[in-house]
């Protein structure tokens, strides 16, 4: 016992003890909460790095006065606590994990920090036990157990027992660097390896999977202040690309029609050419990226008008004809997408609208719409419609505090873009307040005007952004009790303000089709529908009370409506799998319209080589067989099929390229370099 407290005495293996437990239980908490197994040979990675951080501040601390070194202790911990907390916070409300480099919307996430807190589940502070526990042992139990050791002469035995520390550390880092490129150390099923991983962290759920939630931070860090190269190295085969394109084409009214507009030539060469490594990643990525070729669909609506619009929270209790038989109208003469998915990410809204224009998935760790609002698209929704002589627009009935619209939409190619100031709509500045929002059927009146003053001699191609169902739904507003009544009484107070929310949204659709009806262009026009996610302020459970399926299933909440509507045509069920990545290339072809179809992240959901499965930014899928989860590793099967692990390992490499260029493309402003590269080799023949 004497000899326990004597080497209890030692400040440096006093302190890397409460601090190891400290952090050990706060992992473990964590990873219990989230659902990550903590029986996983990445465990041992993260056994080894909380020793080292242990160790580390423990070490550093024992230098410090007593006082002061408990006082750090506690506050290391305290700290790591509340961002454990976060971290669950964030994973549970947005589906992923924040970052650093989501300072850019700090203010803006601020205002609506009250839903965000009431969103937290209970075992979530369960992450206090550690800290308590310290700050407990400290107050009652330190000084009854600690001894104190007289002081020594520093010669050469005591300066070598105070280096021993430092030599454990080298030995535990040299450990720690062995398991990033061990073998048994990685994931069978995971495509990109530990040490990818550690220098490039791009991927927040794989690295708080393989590093612990702790080392995540530390990593999130050092990738803002000192980001690491792209991994990927694309390697192509010139002669796979045996499609023709319109100018390789012997016979260009040969029977099938592909969707490319880019010579093959030019673009190998420029490959030849370029010695930017990340570019030529990403031009051989593009260039060999899926083609696909005209359908039965192709062309249906041809030379017709075109409304996207993008409900706020909008999921598929919309789809209830009882109470939003607009909707219904939609569903009853369109192209009803039954397995459609709007991927949560840090910005849902501002992503997933920037996602649906430009077919790109957003970087998962910062509102890219904001971050990156400056590049430029010309394969983007707006600018196809304006090579055809379209006049193309934008709207949102908000102010540019969230997200700059006014200058990423004229950057994605809006001719014009009207918020709800420009358009001298009734709203609040203020957030939260009772009337918070404006109005989407006072929207759509102005919408109708403003096709009035353009006229309809020529078509038009709009973008609507609604709001009016936004959150809060916890505080009453006029929107959020107007139509209260209407719902069960069993329901809870939050949903039925959402759905009295929704219905007036369903009001602004009826608007709509009355103005275009009443203006003799109805028929001549094709509405989109679909959501930006699902409200996610309102606890999952509540939200089921209005739906037949379960929500906190196999990422279930984030199936949202796609309807594609018009007048003349009848209705149609397509189960395929899509996402709103997958709308432009859709509406490309069902107009007709000039595009090369490789240069999006999406297909045509109504193609032959439409892949049917929907891509979660974190690296998570769904298709009609299973459901494979990236957190976790595990997969969930829906019929007999399975798939064998080298399927496995070969769909996750196809996902984890496909984020990581479309990430890529985004940060190098890709397709603004694409552009100008293309037109010298037009401009010089």
């Amino acid at each position: 016992m004497k000899k326990i407290r004597k080497l209890w005495a030692s400040r440096v293996f006093q302190n890397y003890f409460l601090l190891l437990v400290c952090f050990l239980l706060l992992e473990i908490i964590f990873h219990l909460i989230d659902g990550i197994s903590i029986f996983h040979v990445a465990s041992l990675r993260v056994l080894l790095g909380l020793n080292i951080l242990a160790l580390l501040f423990g070490y550093i601390f024992s230098f410090l006065p007593r006082l002061l070194n408990k006082i750090l202790s506690v506050i290391i911990v305290l700290i790591i606590t509340i961002y454990g907390i976060a971290e669950l916070g964030f994973h549970n409300f947005l589906g992923v994990y924040a970052s650093i480099s989501t300072n850019t919307q700090l203010g803006a996430v601020s205002s609506y920090i009250e839903d965000f807190l009431a969103s937290f589940e209970w075992t979530f502070y369960l992450m206090f036990i550690p800290f308590l526990l310290l700050l407990i042992y400290y107050i009652f139990i330190d000084k009854k157990v600690s001894l104190e050791l007289p002081k020594r002469k520093l010669n050469s035995w005591i300066v070598f027992l105070k280096m021993i520390p430092i030599f454990l550390l080298i030995l535990l880092g040299l450990l720690y660097c062995g398991t990033l490129k061990a073998s048994f150390m990685q994931d069978k099923y995971q495509s990109t390896t530990a040490y990818d991983l550690f220098k490039k962290p791009t991927n927040a759920s794989l690295v708080v999977r393989n590093f612990g939630f702790t080392f995540y931070g530390i990593l999130d860090i050092k990738e803002y202040f000192f980001p690491g190269k792209s991994l990927s190295n694309i390697e192509i085969n010139p002669d796979d690309l045996d499609f023709k394109t319109p100018e390789t084409s012997e016979n260009p009214e040969e029977e099938v029609s592909y969707h490319t507009t880019i010579n093959n030539t030019y673009w190998l060469d420029l490959i030849n050419r370029e010695k930017n490594e990340d570019l030529n990643n990403l031009n051989k990525y593009f260039v060999s990226n899926t083609v696909t070729t005209g359908n039965e669909y192709t062309g249906m609506f041809e030379g017709k008008n075109l409304i996207v619009i993008m409900v706020e929270s909008g999921n598929e209790i919309m789809l209830n004809s009882k109470y939003y038989p607009n909707i219904q109208k939609l569903v009853a003469n369109g192209l009803h997408f039954t397995n459609n998915y709007s991927p949560r990410n840090i910005c849902s809204t501002g992503n997933n609208e920037m996602g649906a224009m430009i077919s790109l998935y957003s970087i998962n760790n910062n509102c890219t719409a904001n971050v990156y609002q400056n590049n430029t698209y010309f394969e983007s929704i707006f600018n196809l419609f304006n090579n055809e002589g379209y006049i193309t627009n934008s709207f949102h009935d908000y102010y540019d505090w969230y997200y700059d619209r006014s200058v990423i939409h004229k950057n994605m190619g809006s001719g014009t873009f009207y918020d709800a100031v420009k358009l001298k709509l009734d709203f609040s500045y203020n957030y939260p307040a009772y009337d918070t929002w404006a109005s989407d059927e006072e929207l759509m009146e102005k919408y109708l005007e403003i096709i009035d003053e353009n006229g309809t001699d020529k078509p038009f191609m709009s973008f609507i952004t609604t709001v009016t169902s936004h959150m809060p739904y916890n505080m009453s507003s006029e929107y959020g009790d107007m139509y209260m009544d209407l719902f069960p009484e069993d329901y809870s107070t939050e949903l039925k303000r959402y759905m009295s929310k929704l219905k007036v949204v369903d009001n602004a659709i009826g608007i709509l089709l009355d103005g275009l009806e009443k203006r003799g262009i109805l028929d001549d026009t094709v509405i989109v529908l679909f959501g930006d996610h699902y409200p996610y302020s309102i606890d999952t459970e509540k939200i089921n009370a209005a739906l037949d399926y379960d929500l906190s299933v196999d990422n279930n909440a984030d199936r949202i409506p796609l309807i594609i509507y018009n007048s003349e045509i009848k209705a149609e069920e397509i189960d395929a799998y899509t996402s709103y990545i997958d709308i432009l290339p859709t509406v490309a072809n069902l107009f007709d319209l000039n595009y090369d179809s490789r240069l999006y992240m999406g297909t045509d959901a109504l193609s032959l080589e439409h892949e049917d499965m929907v891509i979660f930014i974190d690296g998570s899928w769904k298709n009609a067989y299973a459901f494979y989860n990236a957190s976790t590793s595990k997969i969930h099967y829906y019929t007999n099929k399975t798939y064998t692990d080298e399927e496995i390992l070969a769909i996750n490499t196809e996902v984890r390229l496909k984020l990581e260029m479309s990430g890529l493309a985004i940060r190098k402003n890709y397709f603004s370099y694409l552009e100008d590269a293309l037109s010298n080799y037009t401009t010089s023949d």
